[in-house]
């Protein structure tokens, strides 16, 4: 059954120019496929960083960009937790994520989708049953498949509030297989992060990785 959805919050995309990549498939015959969304189906990790900076502000410098990358699918309270762990920092989880994320959305309209696997995703819709398995919160993950036009290809949307452990564990993943109704073996994972590419190898998944896109500076005006 297709998960209700509430009320859609309309932003506009900007298009981005992409260099086209193809996605190569590993054989078999797959029962379904579940996507990661940041980096995956949309093109938000540095309007993600930014809105990362802002909300650190002092402790910003104690969250370089090479530790956001590395930390790409985990969710956000545990970045937070990891960074009080990590710098003997003392921010207030709980309202540390809602800075962020108020940050987040008001940078929206900087999302872009990531044509390649948004294109294979619309392809299979109605074919193949699809999940987002995403480490971000509901309404995060809801804004940004909205602004791209294509939350209702899925008949599954698993958030962080939907399981105890985020990846690398397999949780999420395996809440979108069982919401989907498909053995774990049989779904196909895409994912752009070392960390969701583990979580899908603990949940027996085969995988995709996606490549990042490229990124040009922008010309002086």
């Amino acid at each position: 059954m297709r998960e209700r959805l509430n009320s859609p919050t309309v932003h506009t995309v900007i298009e981005r120019t992409q260099p086209a990549f193809s996605l190569e498939l590993p054989p078999g015959d797959f029962a379904a496929y579940i996507f990661d969304c940041d980096g995956t189906l949309a093109d938000t990790m540095p309007t993600h960083y930014k809105a990362w900076l802002t909300a650190l502000g002092e402790y910003a410098d104690k969250f370089p960009e090479a530790m956001f990358y590395e930390l790409g699918g985990v969710p956000t309270a545990r970045i937070v937790e990891l960074l009080n762990e990590r710098h003997g920092l003392s921010l207030p989880v709980d309202s540390t994520v809602a800075h962020k994320e108020h940050l987040f959305l008001e940078l929206s309209g900087e999302i872009a989708a990531i044509e390649p696997v948004v294109t294979l995703a619309k392809g299979y819709a109605g074919v193949k049953p699809m999940a987002v398995a995403s480490g971000g919160h509901r309404r995060i993950v809801m804004n940004t498949l909205r602004a791209l036009g294509i939350a209702d290809l899925f008949q599954a949307i698993v958030t962080a509030e939907d399981y105890h452990r985020g990846k690398p564990s397999p949780d999420p993943f395996l809440e979108a297989a069982l919401r989907l109704g498909v053995p774990p073996e049989k779904c196909l994972v895409f994912e752009d992060t070392a960390t969701g590419i583990a979580a899908a190898n603990a949940a027996g998944m085969q995988s995709v990785l996606v490549p990042p896109p490229l990124r040009f500076p922008k010309a002086a005006v």
